[in-house]
């Protein structure tokens, strides 16, 4: 199924993303990151546009020169002169996550976003996610955003990196993990545990809630412990791909020490 893919960032790490397979092979893993069709406003002429031009043609993709109206039609954002239309990643579900454990050969490293709406958000954290080497990360279908061409464009291509599995019952999730050992670690506000004097090495899975709410009750009854991040200002709480950024690089520094 066709998705439209705007801006100068996400369409080049999308281009970038496609291998030789991917273009030879339709029917490989890679399918999903296949760019069907680029269009590119005719009177943008700079090196950045000229530059995506040149990889689409190296990768075989057919570009074509538009009018900027075209282009606005096509997309609900700021495109910056270059739309690609592409198929949509497959958003992974609840047997991948299963295949996923039982194939890593090193401590899984999960971020479990319990109610993250905002799309600019989930490609925020796709994106940190990518960065912090997480294995995966997992959200449930209900009130939850999925992948969208706004959610690509701030993942900068790491919604084609960083699987996205969707689950229909966290809590169940949650259960499956513990089965296979995994530490389960929440975040909220009200707990004495701060992130820094908190283990987070081994086999692991962070949850974070939405900003504000925070995670749900039973998803906060099924983790083994609640952590905070320390708020030494007035405010009271952080978006929640600030929040996921702090604690996921936190993670990664007592990771790297352990190796």
């Amino acid at each position: 199924m066709d998705q439209i893919i705007f801006g100068i960032h996400a369409v080049k790490s999308a281009l970038n993303y496609l291998s030789d397979r991917a273009l030879s092979d339709k029917t490989s893993e890679n399918d999903a990151a296949l760019i069907t069709a680029l269009y590119v406003d005719r009177n943008r002429k700079d090196n950045r546009i000229n530059a995506i031009v040149e990889l689409a043609r190296k990768k075989s993709v057919k570009v074509t020169f538009v009018e900027r109206k075209k282009l606005d039609k096509l997309c609900q954002g700021n495109h910056q002169g270059v739309v690609a239309e592409g198929n949509t990643p497959k958003v992974k579900s609840e047997s991948y996550l299963d295949e996923l454990l039982q194939s890593l050969q090193e401590p899984p490293f999960l971020l479990i976003l319990d109610g993250v709406q905002d799309p600019h958000n989930l490609g925020a954290c796709l994106r940190t996610g990518d960065a912090a080497g997480v294995h995966a990360i997992i959200v449930p279908k209900d009130r939850s955003v999925s992948l969208t061409p706004v959610v690509r464009k701030v993942a900068c291509g790491a919604d084609q990196t960083v699987p996205l599995i969707q689950v229909t019952n966290l809590s169940r999730t949650l259960k499956l993990l513990k089965n296979y050992q995994i530490w389960i670690i929440g975040t909220a506000g009200e707990t004495d545990s701060t992130l820094y004097n908190s283990n987070l090495t081994g086999p692991l899975a962070l949850v974070m809630g939405t900003e504000g709410k925070g995670m749900r009750r039973l998803t906060r009854e099924n983790c083994d412990i609640l952590v905070k991040i320390p708020m030494l200002g007035s405010v009271e709480s952080l978006n929640v791909s600030v929040a996921t950024g702090i604690t996921l690089y936190e993670a990664v520094r007592q990771r790297s020490e352990t190796k």
